[in-house]
Parts: C-alpha cells; sequence; structure tokens
C-alpha cells in the first residue's frame, strides 16, 4: 500500500514527536518521517498516517510511543568518538574532580542520550587502563527501549569497533563471525536505564553526577528545548561538576550557568 503523508498530518505528527522527545523535525525532513514510519503503518495494517497518529494519542499503553522513539531518534554512534575529549576528561577533568572531593577517588558519570552504549563503555575501557585506582560509577540512558537493549548485550559490528585500537581489541573484544563482543566486565560496569533526558521527573540516581557527557545530542534540538535539557542536566551535576558537549556544540546563547573552559581545545562546562 502506497502512504502519503500529508503536510497537516505531518505537522501534527511533529508536534507530537517535539511534545514526547524534544527532538525538532522541520518540514524540509518529511520525507525522513515518511521513510521511518513507513512499516509501523503496514504492521498494524493502517490506511494512513492519520490513523497512525491517532493510534499514538489514545492508544495509552506505552509500547506505540517507545515504537515511535526506535524509529525516529537517530543513533549514530562508535567507540572512542571524538577522542580528544576522552583524553582530556581522563588527563584534567578526571584530576580536578577528585581534587574537588578532596581526594576521594569515587567518581559518578552520566552518559545521557546513549544509544547503543559505546560512549559509556569508552569510558569504562579507558578509566580501566588509565585510571585503575578510580572507582567510577557509571549510568547510561536513553530514550529508545530497542537501543538500551542493544547496548547491555555489548554485540558490535565493524562500524561500532572502527577507531579501537589492537590493544582494547585485544583486551575487551572477542569477535564472533562478523560482530563482536565486548568484554564481560566491560559490560557489566554500566548500568543502563530508559529516560528521556527531558521528562520533568528523574529519578534519584539521576542525580549527583560528577561528570555528564551529553554529546551530539543538543543538534536535534530547538533553543526552548535546548534550554530545557542543559537546565535538567545542571540539576543533576554536583557543584563544580562538569558537562561535556560534542565538540561541534556550544551552550552560547543557551545558557550562563556554566562556566566554559577550554582545555587542549577541548570545551567542557563547569556547574559554578
Amino acid at each position: 500500500m502506497g502512504y502519503i503523508l500529508s503536510d497537516s498530518t505531518f505537522t501534527q505528527l511533529a508536534e507530537f514527536i517535539k511534545d514526547k522527545t524534544g527532538i525538532n523535525i522541520p518540514p524540509t525532513k518529511k520525507y525522513l518521517i515518511e521513510n521511518r514510519l513507513f512499516k509501523t503503518l503496514e504492521d498494524y495494517n493502517l490506511k494512513g498516517y492519520d490513523e497512525y497518529l491517532y493510534l499514538l494519542k489514545y492508544s495509552g499503553n506505552g509500547k506505540e510511543i517507545n515504537r515511535l522513539f526506535d524509529a525516529i531518534t537517530t543513533n549514530e554512534t562508535f567507540f572512542f568518538r571524538e577522542p580528544l575529549q576522552f583524553d582530556v576528561f581522563v588527563e584534567h577533568i578526571l584530576p580536578r574532580v577528585i581534587e574537588r572531593k578532596h581526594g576521594m577517588k569515587n567518581i559518578r558519570i552520566w552518559s545521557a542520550a546513549c544509544s547503543s552504549g559505546e560512549e559509556a563503555y569508552t569510558l569504562s575501557m579507558l578509566l580501566k587502563e588509565k585510571r585503575p585506582d578510580v572507582t567510577a560509577e557509571i549510568i547510561a540512558s536513553d530514550i529508545s527501549q530497542q537501543v538500551i537493549s542493544a547496548a547491555e548485550s555489548g554485540v558490535y559490528t565493524s562500524y561500532s569497533i572502527r577507531n579501537v585500537d589492537d590493544l582494547y581489541m585485544r583486551k575487551y573484544f572477542t569477535r564472533q563471525g562478523e560482530t563482536y563482543l565486548l568484554d564481560e566486565k566491560i559490560r557489566h560496569s554500566v548500568r543502563f536505564r530508559q529516560h528521556n533526558m527531558l521528562s520533568p521527573l528523574r529519578p534519584p540516581e539521576l542525580n549527583n553526577f560528577d561528570v555528564v557527557f551529553c554529546r551530539n545530542v543538543l543538534i536535534y534540538f530547538d533553543i526552548k528545548t535546548k534550554q530545557e535539557a542543559v537546565s535538567t542536566t545542571y540539576d543533576s551535576l554536583t557543584a563544580g561538576g562538569f558537562l561535556i558537549i560534542g565538540s561541534s556544540e556550544s551552550l552560547h546563547n543557551i545558557t550562563r550557568a556554566f562556566k566554559p573552559t577550554t582545555i587542549d581545545r577541548v570545551v567542557a562546562y563547569e556547574k559554578i
């Protein structure tokens, strides 16, 4: 069956998606909605996108909403992405955090909008290799249950591991045919949970972080939603904690609640 997404239904769908996820989908990306939701319409034997919108609004059981999250979120990530930021975290930010905690070497890290887990697992491996004296609690969250489940399985493709050097490959990955299984201890070092970072209800465990990584997320939001996301992140950090966003992102014109610090060309934002 050929499905045509009308402009009016697209506008309503885009508003619904923005309300639930914060993701801003402009009219130029209408084709994206058509392509990603086509299979859902087929599976439910719906007559069109207007019926699907009705299902989303009035189904009530949350299953359709989760499937929508899985369909429209972008999960482009890989291990050791933007490596300079990881270097600055280990060599500069971590010592500052430990100093602020009067030498205590237990830290809490949140990988927000973690997708399939590569960022959180990269942090775990780096700490194990470069700071084995540090005890880290790493929590990773994402709005999509599908990618959370994928992250917990610890199975990755060659695309995800393309930036991993030989040392880490030998120590932490086992090849299984065309995929790679991450070491069990590293998998168990990260706790994953489904969470919408724009939700006003944040569970207690998503508070009191020393460092939050929220990279390449804000680019999908409009200015108002960026401010909401940054405000939520600010509240989740301890005093003097650090926020790290994508290297192509900036908090300029979003908030002045953080103190930007440039270290080796990496900008980190400190809660003041």
